[in-house]
C-alpha cells in the first residue's frame, strides 16, 4: 500500500520531504507532482524502479527518460552541452520543457535510447519537486504519469492513490498541477527539433 503525502505546495514539510528521499533510497518509486503534470520517480541508480514504471506504462526499451534535474549545474553532469544549445535551455529553465541530448557517461546504460545513446534532462520550476531533488542530491528517473489506454495525465492525489495504490511506494500530493505533458525538444543532433508539443511554449525553438 502507498504512502499518502499531504505537501503544502509553497512551504513543504521537511519532516515528509525526508521521509519520502527515505523512500527513494530504499529502491521505492513515488508518484510526485510537477510544474506540467504528475510523473512517475525512481533514483537515478535503481534498476528496479525503472523497471516498474516500465510495466506500469507498457514502455519499450526506445522511450526516452527523463533525469529531473535540482538545478543547471546538476543537468550539465549527465549531458553534452555545446554553447549554442547551453544558451538554448539557459533561457528556457526552470520551465515545462524536456530537452533530449546526449549522455555523458554518468547515465546509467539502461536508461539511454539505445540506438542514439540519448537521454531526456528536464529543470521544472515547481516548489515541492525543488524541494525533493534538493533532498535527495541528485536528479530523479521520470516519465509521466500515463496510464495505457488514458487521453490525459492522472491529476488527483487521492486519485492517483486509488489507482496504484499497489504498484507506487508514495503518492507527493500538493494540489492540481494540470494534465500537459512537457514540451519536448531534441538537440542531438545540434538544431531543436519539437518532439512533442506540451505545456512549454514551442515557438522559441521553431525556425
Amino acid at each position: 500500500m502507498a504512502r499518502y503525502f499531504d505537501i503544502h505546495p509553497e512551504n513543504p514539510q521537511r519532516r515528509a520531504i525526508g521521509q519520502v528521499v527515505d523512500l527513494l533510497r530504499a529502491d521505492g518509486l513515488i508518484a510526485y507532482p510537477t510544474d506540467s503534470c504528475f510523473a512517475l520517480g525512481c533514483q537515478l541508480g535503481s534498476a528496479a524502479g525503472l523497471e516498474r514504471i516500465r510495466t506500469i506504462r507498457h514502455l519499450d526499451d526506445r522511450h526516452h527518460f527523463t533525469l529531473v534535474c535540482r538545478d543547471f549545474s546538476q543537468l550539465g553532469q549527465f549531458v553534452y552541452l555545446d554553447n549554442t544549445v547551453f544558451r538554448a535551455l539557459k533561457a528556457a529553465t526552470p520551465g515545462r520543457y524536456t530537452f533530449i541530448l546526449p549522455a555523458t557517461k554518468e547515465v546509467p546504460r539502461r536508461l539511454l535510447n539505445p540506438k542514439k545513446k540519448t537521454v531526456g534532462v528536464r529543470i521544472p520550476d515547481h516548489v515541492v519537486t525543488q524541494a525533493l531533488l534538493d533532498a535527495l542530491g541528485e536528479p530523479l528517473v521520470s516519465s509521466t504519469l500515463l496510464l495505457p489506454g488514458q487521453a490525459e495525465p492522472l491529476t488527483q492525489g487521492w486519485e492517483i492513490k486509488e489507482e496504484l495504490d499497489h504498484v507506487v511506494d508514495a503518492v507527493l500530493d500538493s494540489g492540481d498541477c494540470g494534465t500537459e505533458p512537457t514540451t519536448v525538444v531534441d538537440f542531438s543532433e545540434g538544431e531543436p527539433q519539437i518532439v512533442r508539443h506540451g505545456a512549454g511554449d514551442p515557438t522559441r525553438f521553431e525556425s
